[in-house]
């Protein structure tokens, strides 16, 4: 599991690509030079990865390309673990701030699974939601794009991970001073469980 250099401080982008379905688009792209580039401008020091219960292959495969020390890492320290059947919640902490702790806030990029949107958005991090494009008969996109449009996470498409980034920075911004203010001439925000139950008829 991920280390800390105690002289630096840490900050952390989890991935998580859910336990049911393989996303390996998703994982190619956050494996990728130009997403390691984006983190090191946005000063991240740690990338965590959960990469699935089929792709540990895949995972290590990508990982050869950039040795430690390499050019192509851009001084991020990466790890990953394809699924933790206690839950994800120690990992996703990782992301929050804790100056006690030695950690700057961090980043959460996640597939659109509610259960995993609930919990990074709980902990108050900035949250990316990729949708899964792959999959049939989901309402992923659509859920992605209304807590988005809400002001709740960043949306992004696979392709476009490395540029979210820099909007889940921006994101981190307007949460400290979250809630938005709502007064008689704005329209109200839907709560989250609001959204969460029109688009998906549930939660979990």
């Amino acid at each position: 599991m991920i280390s800390q250099d105690e002289s630096h401080p840490m900050k952390s982008c989890f991935v998580t690509v859910g336990a049911t379905a393989s996303f390996h688009l998703l994982l190619q792209a956050v494996l990728d030079e130009k997403f390691l580039a984006a983190l090191q401008d946005a000063e991240y020091t740690h990338l965590l990865v959960q990469y699935g219960k089929d792709s540990q292959t895949l995972f290590e495969d990508l990982l050869r390309k950039y040795p430690p020390g390499s050019p192509g890492r851009h001084g991020i320290v990466i790890d990953g673990f394809d699924f933790n059947h206690a839950g994800l919640d120690r990992e996703m902490r990782l992301a929050q701030a804790s100056p006690a702790e030695g950690r700057n806030g961090g980043l959460i990029i996640s597939h659109a699974g509610s259960g995993s949107i609930l919990g990074a958005l709980r902990l108050g991090v900035p949250l990316v939601v990729v949708p899964n494009s792959t999959l049939k008969d989901n309402h992923q996109v659509e859920l992605a794009r209304e807590l988005q449009k809400q002001g709740y996470v960043v949306a992004s498409e696979y392709q476009e991970v490395s540029v979210a980034v820099r909007r889940a920075e921006a994101l981190r911004t307007r949460m400290l001073a979250w809630p938005p203010v709502t007064g008689t001439s704005q329209k109200r925000h839907r709560t989250l469980d609001q959204v969460m139950s029109d688009e998906l008829g549930f939660l979990d």
